[in-house]
């Protein structure tokens, strides 16, 4: 077998692979449950990975903290309220369960001026084009969602954005 044979059947076999890649993110698109959230971004760029948004996403977590008060004082950071969770879509809501397992999710709750915010402890990364406005930077009373596909294991798979004002929800045409 010539070297142009072997390279052109190697080339052929990582195509192959990338494809199968892609379909398996289809099906799973199409077969796994999907909830919009909202998000909390804050790392719209990074050089080495190219451009994308970088958000938290917001789950409910009742069941994970649920009889545990907020700690008052300076002991109340992100990592004294990290908790592992399995994810699961309930009622058209990202929903956190108590996990035992310290190897997958985690949600971390924080004290903001709002009240409490729990959010996914890694974060989602959304890519968007290189001369796409950022979509992170709102106006007052706007909030950015992402539509996410909920997997047994592993983190939310982003689909889409949109932006909700009051009442109205609308997707974001990124392009």
């Amino acid at each position: 077998m010539t070297n142009l044979k072997k390279g052109l059947i190697l080339g052929a076999l990582q195509v192959l692979i990338v494809l199968s890649l892609g379909a398996k993110l289809l099906v799973d698109r199409m077969r796994l449950p999907r909830v919009w959230v909202q998000t909390a971004a804050y790392d719209p760029d990074l050089p080495i990975r190219g451009r994308y948004l970088s958000v938290r996403v917001r789950v409910q977590a009742d069941r994970v903290y649920a009889g545990t008060p907020f700690p008052s004082g300076d002991r109340s950071g992100p990592w004294s309220q990290m908790r592992p969770v399995s994810l699961t879509a309930e009622n058209g809501q990202l929903v956190a369960s108590p996990s035992t397992y310290w190897g997958g999710s985690h949600v971390t709750r924080w004290r903001t001026v709002q009240g409490e915010l729990t959010v996914l402890q890694e974060p989602v990364a959304y890519f968007i084009p290189e001369n796409a406005a950022d979509p992170s930077r709102r106006q007052p009373g706007e909030e950015l969602w992402i539509e996410v596909t909920v997997p047994k294991k592993g983190p939310p798979r982003p689909i889409r954005l949109a932006i909700k004002r009051g009442d109205s929800f609308t997707p974001l045409d990124i392009r």
